[in-house]
């Protein structure tokens, strides 16, 4: 399966049988992106914890929520 990168426009090509290719064909709201942009994203947003004034919003799990 070819899929492209929404960040950097880089097309790359994934097993058919992955699981992320079966979930970008049946969930056409699943986007992807290459495994550099990921690591980029992931090393600025470590950074941005790391001062302090920046705050990560995550889904609640049920414990959280009670």
């Amino acid at each position: 399966m070819r899929v492209k990168c929404i960040l950097c426009d880089q097309i790359d090509e994934l097993p058919d049988e992955s699981l992320l290719a079966k979930r970008l064909r049946n969930r056409p709201i699943h986007t992807y992106m290459c495994k550099q942009c990921n690591e980029r994203i992931t090393e600025k947003t470590k950074a941005r914890l790391a001062t302090g004034k920046f705050k990560l919003y995550r889904s609640r799990t049920n414990e959280d929520h009670w």
